[in-house]
């Protein structure tokens, strides 16, 4: 998307500029060439931008982990029995990413479903709290 943005307003600006300094190139190939530069650019900062987040990327996905391992354990362990057997098909939602988690189990039948909250900051088993039966789904709705 952004490349296509990025040649659909640089295009030509930068190839009239490009013109400017080599007459002999056609208006066309100048706006190629200003085209495929834009892209390139557009790319390269795509790039960098991954690069300098990736650390954080890699410790949201840690924390994750972390609270989900966590409330399987919670929910393996203090769950109704209906809940417990489905603890492996946990759905996570991260509320804060990188330290607030809401996860739930669903019922044997999948009617319903046992949720919780954790907390990664907090120590195991503190950090993981009962929060409803209401599915992740009607508690994201908002979020988007």
């Amino acid at each position: 998307m952004f490349n296509l943005l990025g040649v659909l307003l640089l295009s030509r600006p930068l190839g009239a500029l490009l013109r400017r300094r080599r007459k002999d190139l056609p208006g066309v190939v100048a706006r190629n060439y200003a085209g495929t530069g834009v892209v390139v650019a557009v790319g390269a900062a795509l790039l960098i931008a991954g690069l300098v987040h990736h650390s954080s990327i890699v410790a949201n996905q840690r924390a994750m982990h972390d609270a989900i391992t966590r409330a399987q354990a919670w929910i393996g362990d203090r769950a109704p029995a209906a809940f417990r057997r489905n603890a492996a098909l946990i759905d996570t939602f991260a509320i804060q990413p990188g330290s607030v988690y809401r996860s739930c189990a669903r019922s044997d039948d999948g009617s319903r479903s046992y949720c919780v909250i954790v907390d990664t900051q907090v120590p195991f088993p503190r950090g993981v709290r009962f929060d409803g039966y209401e599915p992740n789904a009607i508690f994201s709705r908002g979020v988007g």
